[in-house]
């Protein structure tokens, strides 16, 4: 690769972009009261210019691993966590949403939802997109690596013009909970009238 975006901010969440082709502008979107944000970067092919964006959102912070006996109080304190996690992730994928809207260049976005594809985020970040397992996944696509069901929440979003042509989760990855996905990814020229 020799061009890159690299953020890192302290407190922040470090997020790159790595591109065999120029970056030609670059930024982030800070999530008030998170460590969590989102970056972007401009990549110029030829006449082309493609929106590249990498996400993370508010982590709900339960452990993949659950293994002692969940009580009342425990249990009260999980739907507490779950609920202002979802409200965070709610404001930043509607930042995010935002920031997408007024960008006129084809798109690409990469990230960690921390949901599932049935959540608020999910649709109001894809919005009219295609996501990339839909398209070229099998299975379930868990990236996620949580004991009790399959969880999808890492995912990659596409512009229309652009075709998916391959999707891969890397599910033997034992460095990390999340599984890292790959997708090879073609742009559709339309035919000119």
């Amino acid at each position: 690769m020799r061009h890159r975006f690299i953020f890192s901010e302290k407190g922040q969440t470090e997020q790159a972009i790595f591109s065999k082709f120029p970056i030609i502008n670059t930024g982030d979107i800070q999530f008030p009261e998170s460590a969590n944000n989102a970056v972007w970067a401009d990549i110029k092919k030829g006449k082309d210019t493609l929106r590249v964006y990498t996400i993370h959102l508010q982590s709900i912070k339960i452990s993949p691993d659950i293994h002692e006996s969940i009580d009342e109080e425990k249990g009260k304190m999980i739907f507490k966590r779950i609920g202002a996690a979802f409200k965070k992730q709610q404001s930043q994928g509607e930042l995010m949403e935002k920031h997408k809207s007024e960008c006129s260049y084809p798109m690409i976005i990469c990230g960690d939802l921390n949901n599932s594809a049935f959540s608020y985020v999910y649709r109001s970040i894809r919005g009219t997109m295609k996501d990339s397992f839909e398209e070229a996944g099998k299975g379930f696509g868990k990236s996620y690596n949580f004991k009790y069901y399959p969880a999808r929440i890492d995912y990659i979003f596409t512009d229309k013009t652009i075709d998916v042509r391959q999707y891969q989760t890397f599910s033997n990855f034992v460095n990390s909970d999340h599984f890292p996905v790959l997708t090879r990814l073609s742009f559709i020229k339309e035919e000119a009238e």
